[in-house]
This record gives structure tokens, sequence and C-alpha cells, in this order.
């Protein structure tokens, strides 16, 4: 699974991806996280606002810092589906 966090690296792109590191790690799930603050790739991703999650390629939060229990959540809800 893959789960990108979208930002140009302000505090609340900073805040985001930290979130997503622990709740991949707390998930028990084998995750990959990556930081993408290209906007070409933000653009092609459909991102408009961040800072912002896909999961796999779905967008999952856009313009707001999610809590540690939704990522877990998502995370949960992604495995189910693979």
């Amino acid at each position: 699974m893959i789960v990108k966090v979208f930002g140009p690296g302000c505090a609340k792109c900073k805040e985001t991806e930290q979130i997503v590191r622990e709740a991949a790690e707390a998930s028990g799930v084998s995750v990959t996280v990556e930081k993408v603050s290209d906007l070409r790739e933000m653009m092609a991703a459909g991102v408009l606002s961040t800072p912002a999650v896909s999961i796999d390629g779905s967008v999952v939060s856009a313009g707001r810092v999610p809590s540690k229990g939704e990522v877990v959540s998502w995370i949960a809800t992604a495995a189910c589906k693979q």
C-alpha cells in the first residue's frame, strides 16, 4: 500500500506527514509513505488544497490535518479492499 502526503512543506504539511507515518506504524499493515511536494504531481493527482493524503491513488483528505485515528481507519479500510 502506498500512502502519499501532498504539500509544499508548510507546518501543516509536515504535521500531516508525521501523523501519517505514526499511523502507518500503528496500523500493522505494510505501508510505504511518500512525501510529494512537486506541484505537477499534485495537480496530476487532483490535489487542489494541501495538506492532502492519498491511499493507493485515491485522495482521502485535502485541505486539513487529519487525526491519527482517521489515518489508521483509512489504512485499515484500504487493507481490507486488497
